[in-house]
């Protein structure tokens, strides 16, 4: 019989540990991405200029597009 408290105790850690740790890394990643936001449009303006081209509207919305179904997939 105390087999069976073993194994039922052992489960309900292990479940509790589970969405423990899923809601923790969900709130750690949330902070992380207010803190260091995803490329924006004037991010890739800034970088394009640092590699010496002059970015236009037309190509900045190109990239933006680009980016934004690469990061669908």
């Amino acid at each position: 019989m105390s087999t069976i408290w073993v194994i039922l105790i052992a489960l309900i850690a292990l479940l509790a540990g589970a969405a423990l740790g899923f809601f923790i890394a969900r709130k750690y990643m949330m902070n992380y991405l207010k803190k260091n936001p995803p490329i924006n449009e004037q991010m890739l303006r800034t970088l394009m200029m640092q590699m010496g081209q002059k970015p236009s509207q037309k190509k900045i919305n190109q990239m933006m597009r680009a980016m934004n179904n690469q990061q669908q997939k």
